[in-house]
């Protein structure tokens, strides 16, 4: 391999590369304007609207997400239990074309002499030496979201099936630094 294909490879490692870290942001965090991640608002003292939306279309992940940030936020207000009153889940799945493409490839030519019962015909035929590439378009993403209403309390928690203590379900489902 010359330093000029050595230099392309390169390039396009470094490409891919940073690509990736731009896509591998954590799971669990907090919603940039309306992005993925945890939000939530307050309704009245005790209850608040607690959503979660994330990429793919594991629902079981959004939702341990949301019912982390729910008892997060009870532990942060002060309480020790919540309710929860409502939830959703929804799942969009659309299909997108991204302007992501890169690409690197040498290519040589190889002599090719083609003769039928007469004649002989030579050219050059382009042959690919080697080929990388990246390419996002036609792209096939999924968002969920929950959102979940919860009403947050102090001492003895109810016996509801919908209740859950704050302190236990956090230290369940806290995600590993």
């Amino acid at each position: 391999m010359n330093i000029i294909n050595l230099k392309k490879v390169l390039l396009l490692t470094s490409v891919v590369l940073t690509l990736a870290a731009c896509a591998s942001q954590p799971a669990y965090r907090a919603a940039d304007n309306g992005g993925y991640g945890y939000s939530h608002r307050e309704l009245s003292q005790n209850q608040f609207r607690v959503q979660f939306r994330g990429r793919g279309d594991d629902t079981g992940r959004a939702m341990d997400y949301a019912m982390l940030r729910a008892s997060e936020l009870t532990l942060e207000k002060g309480y020790d239990w919540f309710d929860v009153v409502s939830r959703d889940t929804l799942v969009n799945s659309q299909e997108t074309e991204s302007p992501v493409s890169v690409s690197a490839s040498t290519t040589r030519y190889a002599t090719v002499q083609d003769c039928g019962l007469l004649t002989c015909t030579t050219y050059q035929r382009p042959v690919p030496q080697y080929s990388a590439g990246v390419s996002t378009t036609g792209d096939s993403r999924s968002t969920v979201e929950v959102i979940m209403e919860i009403r947050m309390g102090s001492g003895e928690r109810p016996s509801e099936q919908n209740s859950y203590d704050a302190q236990d379900l956090y230290s369940r489902l806290k995600p590993e630094v």
